[in-house]
């Protein structure tokens, strides 16, 4: 019996194909499908009906989030596991210097030196140390490394469109500034993270806290808070005060926004920073009540050093490169200050050089120390062709002796000079001399009152001052010119006639064309009656800008510095502004036959000498406060400003006498003088 059970075993197994195993692992195989069918899901579910057999049972829910964390879990594991710290610090250990280049390739200026010198972490101060932990992460001495908020925030900044920016721990931070880059993506932010985790179970945490103040941005081109100690307070870090640490601490939430140098909003800021990092300091009790009181004032930084090198007028040309720069990429201060960037600009060397030395020339006449009204003049130039590139200024006799950039300040009036405004936007828009009636056209010939102390007139009747009386319109030295063409008015500064029609044309109106032609709308000022004889106070180089526009039969372009970045031998992206047709022709040649007539036999005829084709304006304020011409001969565009400011008060002072001249005199001369030697220089 027992054997013939085993013939048949025998021949049974004989008969499927490969043996008995393939017919065991099929049957296995059959009852492990049955197994799967009988758990798959249900879905859509049976016995229910309409919408209801699409909504999942609480099980397939379970199920559903069950897998997709044990999913989810898996992937960060397995990132986390093949995340390394990397061995190389970041570029900042290998910096370099921003060259800068003229417009014909030749280097011009090398800047951007990294500023940075390690501190043992037991040589900064303690409270100075929880300064910078009070302003970041008050916890870092009990977390983990990380933040999951902010990470979490980041997360859901990515998927809601924003940056990912924000809740980072000192660790992390750490590791983007010594190891990654500044990218705001989800996938640098969890690597980000997994280092940090790992850097803070193989370091100790005084060990990351030194490293983070010693790699962090402090502004004014250092790292590490041992050279911003110099840089802000000319002092070691061991020397610093609470009340210094926790200014530095401001600086390390953005140096480009708190450094007080950069401005008056800047310092704001720095001070209601400052005051909320020592109050976080009582909040978290490493700073007693009363010594927090004892910290009132603001503990104001020395004044950021000039870079060496930039001596004469190459600082200024440095100075505007880099502000183009800032203000047309993407590219932060911080990372600007890594270096390895070149800068083309359009600065062309001939020109500077000329420009140089034709302000050197006007300056060799004056004698400021026997002659009290040759003291503390300014003088600002600028060159600026039709397509909008800047070929050369003058800011100053010296960047390292005197920072502010004359060429580009915004305060001192441009005077009559500013009168072509006037005029191209009664020429484009008409005028309105009765209120409700329609605008009337004028043209170069249509003839107004040029004669001494007339009443200015709205369409309602004569303007009344603030003081309560009619204005009149007064012309210089008190000459009456009669009915006058506005062609001549304009050519030959007739302030009664031009007064008048900015009042029919509306100085709403005026104030538009010039910003379409080149002029900041934040330096025109209050739309005054006097508003048409300039007291609006544009830099030299948005007049010489603007009158390009004139130059240039109505075609304008901001004005530009730069013309190529590179970095590293690739191209970096600088926005560079396009030619844009903003004023009629008609009306932009009528404005320049206008300057061509000042020139050949109006209040310009001293740059004659500037040869055939030149046009320009001289500008005088009604106050004797300003002088300038501005003007052009084929694509390029000059101006030149001329003032006295008090270097106390930073006021305005009278031109009176300047140069030794009569006071009728006094000034005018000197800004057109410069003009027609630079035009004319070979």
């Amino acid at each position: 019996m027992i054997e013939r059970r085993k013939g048949a075993h025998a021949r049974t197994t004989a008969a499927a194909p490969g043996g008995r195993w393939p017919a065991l692992l099929l049957r296995w195989w059959r009852a492990g499908y049955l197994r799967i069918r009988r758990l798959r899901p249900a879905y859509p579910r049976p016995g229910r009906t309409g919408f209801r057999r699409w909504i999942p049972s609480w099980r397939q829910s379970l199920g559903l989030g069950g897998s997709f964390v044990g999913i989810l879990t898996g992937i960060l594991a397995i990132m986390y596991a093949r995340t390394e710290i990397p061995a190389d610090l970041n570029a900042f250990a290998t910096q370099q210097d921003n060259v800068y280049y003229w417009a014909d390739g030749t280097e011009m200026a090398r800047t951007g030196d990294i500023n940075r010198q390690d501190m043992p972490l037991d040589s900064v101060p303690e409270k100075v140390r929880w300064a910078a932990l009070a302003a970041e992460n008050e916890t870092f001495y009990s977390d983990s490394g990380i933040s999951p908020s902010g990470i979490i925030r980041a997360a859901t900044r990515m998927v809601t469109g924003g940056d990912t920016q924000g809740g980072s721990t000192i660790t992390q931070q750490y590791v983007k500034n010594a190891y990654l880059n500044q990218d705001q993506t989800f996938t640098r932010k969890l690597t980000e993270a997994f280092i940090a985790i790992k850097l803070d179970n193989k370091m100790s945490k005084d060990e990351i806290l030194e490293r983070y103040l010693n790699t962090s941005w402090y502004g004014r081109g250092t790292y590490g808070i041992q050279r911003a100690a110099h840089a802000y307070y000319g002092k070691d870090a061991s020397q610093l005060n609470v009340s210094e640490g926790a200014f530095l601490a401001s600086l390390l939430k953005g140096a480009a926004l708190y450094d007080p140098a950069l401005g008056a909003e800047a310092h704001q800021r720095a001070v209601e920073r400052w005051n909320w990092v020592l109050d976080r300091m009582v909040a978290i009790g490493k700073l007693s009540k009363q010594e927090r009181d004892g910290y009132t004032r603001f503990p104001e930084p020395q004044a950021p050093p000039k870079p060496a090198g930039l001596t004469g007028q190459n600082g200024y040309l440095v100075e505007t490169a880099r502000a183009y720069v800032d203000a047309h990429t993407e590219i932060s201060e911080k990372d600007f200050a890594l270096g390895g960037y070149q800068i083309h600009t359009t600065f062309e060397k001939p020109r500077m050089t000329a420009l140089a030395k034709a302000v050197g020339a006007a300056r060799a006449k004056l004698s400021p120390d026997t002659r009290q009204a040759d003291r503390n003049v300014r003088i600002g130039a600028a060159s600026v062709t039709t397509d909008g590139r800047i070929v050369a200024l003058y800011g100053g006799p010296d960047y390292l002796k005197q920072g502010f950039n004359d060429a580009n300040s915004s305060v001192v009036p441009a005077g009559s000079a500013f009168t072509p405004f006037v005029y191209a936007a009664a020429l484009r828009d008409g005028v309105e001399r009765e209120r409700g009636k329609p605008r009337t056209s004028v043209t170069p010939a249509t003839v107004y009152d040029g004669n001494n102390k007339i009443t200015l007139l709205t369409p309602e009747g004569p303007y009344w001052d603030r003081a309560g009386k009619i204005a009149k319109a007064e012309n210089d030295g008190g000459k009456s010119w009669g009915r006058i063409p506005l062609k001549s008015a304009v050519a030959n500064s007739v302030n009664t006639a031009v007064m008048q029609l900015g009042m029919d044309v509306g100085l709403e109106r005026v104030g538009k064309v010039g910003v379409q032609t080149g002029l900041l709308e934040s330096s025109l000022g209050e739309k005054l009656p006097s508003f048409a004889l300039g007291t609006a106070t544009p830099s030299a180089i948005r007049m010489a800008d603007a009158y390009a526009t004139f130059a240039g039969r109505g075609r304008h372009s901001e004005p530009y510095s730069v013309g190529k970045l590179v970095r590293n031998g690739s191209d970096v992206a600088i926005e560079k502004p396009s030619v844009k047709q903003v004023l009629p022709q008609n009306v932009a040649g009528a404005v320049d036959d206008a300057l061509r007539e000042a020139v050949v036999r109006g209040s310009a005829t001293a740059a004659k000498a500037a040869g055939a084709g030149a046009a320009g304006k001289t500008g005088t304020a009604q106050d004797n406060t300003s002088a300038w011409f501005v003007g052009y001969r084929g694509a390029l565009s000059t101006a030149v400003s001329l003032a006295r400011i008090d270097p106390h008060s930073q006021e305005l002072q009278p031109l009176d006498g300047i140069g030794g001249r009569h006071k009728d005199m006094a000034g005018s001369t000197l800004p057109i003088d410069i003009w027609t030697r630079y035009m004319t220089a070979r």
